[in-house]
């Protein structure tokens, strides 16, 4: 690294196209970004990353890059201030992977001295997108997403990356019948379920060969108390959204009583269909999106399952360390995808193929089983916002 690019402190300074004066050329042409400049500007860390952040939303990874990379000069990298400089440099870095660009030597070495796991996420990715080559990805990332909140991108491309080496795309064997997931489905509606809620629970009642119980906010509240005392319900009583709430019960009820979770806003398309993955004996069956976020909508485990013992440690840490987190890397998804490569990476450590009776499908698999019901409710926003 030489001294030409370092500022006073010793820390890499980044080139960045432009660094004041922005015009909708800057923005490729996104006007929410354009709109966000004119109103606060870009001349602090705060208004760089979120500048960053709206363009990285938008896909303007080129453009995400460049004031990523500003809000990195602007940092003071001092350990106190967030957020941290090695988030800044690595979201950074990661765009310019994602944009097909050079990623400057000199801003991994720096990388690197801020956070040897975090340099390893991105030269890990760099492995697995510019070299083709996921194990050697895998064995350098090491366990780098223990370094982000779950659920954070590192979460999904390092779930990307040990699927590519270790999916389990089918149960290669059936478990054992303690270890099989019982024939029965839970759901939740916090309290007055709309009419096309209640119908929802009526067709699954009617149509599937097991049996369908739906919780409310005080049933769900006593049952938590009476399997797993005062913290649990209260927990749960204080969460911000009913969603929060349903993500909180949904990975209690499945670890206590097995079986599957099913959200009350969406339908199994085909009883057929469910009763043949029942018919395959798995220990677990979970489906990803589109992106590798692991649904928690939908799924079916064991009880006492070890993948949900997981989930369990994260959504507590969380709850007591984070509770401001957004909701899907809180008790959402991201403890799904959290817990999943917590599993991938002990296998991949150990030189062992992942637990040959869990079931990981994709996006294509959960359409043709889930359909997504058009509620009222949906109409006036989601629980994104809380």
């Amino acid at each position: 690294m030489t001294t030409e690019n370092l500022d006073a402190d010793g820390f890499v300074f980044v080139a960045v196209d432009k660094a004041s004066d922005f015009s909708l050329e800057d923005f490729a042409g996104n006007h929410q970004a354009q709109n966000y400049y004119n109103k606060h500007g870009g001349g602090t860390v705060e208004h760089a990353f979120a500048l960053a952040n709206i363009l990285h939303m938008h896909k303007l990874v080129r453009e995400a890059a460049n004031f990523y990379g500003l809000a990195f000069n602007l940092h003071s990298k001092s350990p106190t201030e967030y957020p941290l400089a090695s988030s800044l440099l690595q979201a950074r870095l990661l765009c310019l992977l994602k944009a097909g660009l050079p990623v400057p030597p000199e801003e991994l070495e720096q990388l690197q001295r801020l956070s040897t796991p975090i340099y390893n996420y991105i030269t890990g990715i760099e492995m697995a997108w510019r070299q083709q080559s996921p194990k050697a990805a895998l064995e350098r990332m090491g366990c780098c997403f223990e370094s982000f909140h779950t659920g954070e991108e590192a979460d999904v491309l390092y779930l990307e990356t040990a699927l590519s080496v270790l999916k389990p795309s089918a149960p290669q064997k059936a478990a054992t019948p303690e270890q099989m997931i019982p024939p029965a489905v839970y759901m939740y509606w916090d309290r007055d379920p709309p009419e096309e809620v209640t119908e929802n629970l009526q067709h699954h009642q009617d149509t599937l060969d097991a049996p369908v119980r739906m919780f409310n906010r005080e049933e769900g509240a006593e049952w938590l108390y009476s399997t797993y005392g005062a913290e649990a319900r209260d927990l749960f009583l204080a969460a911000r959204h009913p969603a929060e709430a349903a993500d909180f019960l949904r990975v209690h009820v499945i670890q206590e009583l097995g079986g599957w979770w099913l959200d009350a806003d969406i339908r199994i398309r085909s009883p057929k269909a469910f009763a043949r993955q029942i018919s395959l004996q798995p220990s677990h069956v979970f489906f990803l999106t589109d992106n590798h976020y692991v649904h928690n909508d939908f799924f079916g485990s064991r009880r006492n399952s070890p993948i949900l013992a997981d989930c369990l440690l994260s959504i507590y840490r969380n709850s007591f360390l984070h509770k401001d987190l957004y909701i899907a890397y809180k008790t959402g998804p991201g403890v799904f995808n959290r817990a999943l490569n917590r599993r991938l990476h002990a296998a991949f450590r150990a030189g062992q193929n992942f637990d040959p009776t869990v079931t990981i499908l994709n996006a294509g698999d959960f359409d043709h089983m889930i359909e997504d019901l058009n509620m009222a409710y949906k109409q006036g926003g989601n629980w994104h916002a809380a």
